[in-house]
């Protein structure tokens, strides 16, 4: 079984790929399969969370990219800024991991949830694709790949 204890900084060339939904990726000891189906062992520091486009080291030199595996999740949009505002303020009072998008918002597929933002004017539509939520204030913040500026921003307009 490969051994991985060791992040890297992006490379130009990778030898594997491990593929995970973010409930995996949260977790620093994991026994899972490489995208080629080898088995391998995460040892990783505790408390860090694995993104997509992320860079590991295996214990024989190997490169792996991490790839945020596509997984049921709701894509919430609404028809104002200030209702998706609000909705997003309510899923954080319930501490419920986020991931904010240019005028849309995404997080673990729950029925509970969708019925309370269909509740509050929200669409809440399901589907699949990666789930990469916000750190969270004291995460050390979260950037997804390629963006050039932070989430709120489009929620605000350029008049924020």
């Amino acid at each position: 079984m490969l051994i991985v204890e060791t992040r890297c900084e992006p490379q130009a060339h990778h030898d594997e790929e491990l593929v995970l939904p973010f409930d995996l990726r949260q977790k620093s000891r994991l026994r899972t399969r490489l995208a080629s189906g080898e088995e391998v062992g995460l040892f990783l520091e505790r408390g860090a969370v694995l993104r997509g486009g992320d860079y590991l080291k295996g214990n024989d030199g190997r490169v792996i990219k991490v790839v945020a595996a596509p997984e049921t999740v709701l894509k919430v949009t609404c028809s104002s800024p200030i209702e998706l505002i609000r909705a997003a303020y309510h899923l954080g009072n319930r501490h419920v991991p986020v991931e904010v998008g240019d005028g849309w918002l995404r997080l673990g597929a729950d029925h509970v949830l969708a019925d309370m933002l269909n509740g509050l004017g929200a669409e809440v539509t399901e589907e699949q694709a990666p789930f990469e939520p916000e750190a969270g204030a004291y995460g050390g913040g979260h950037k997804h790949h390629g963006e050039a500026h932070g989430g709120l921003i489009h929620l605000f307009g350029n008049n924020a």
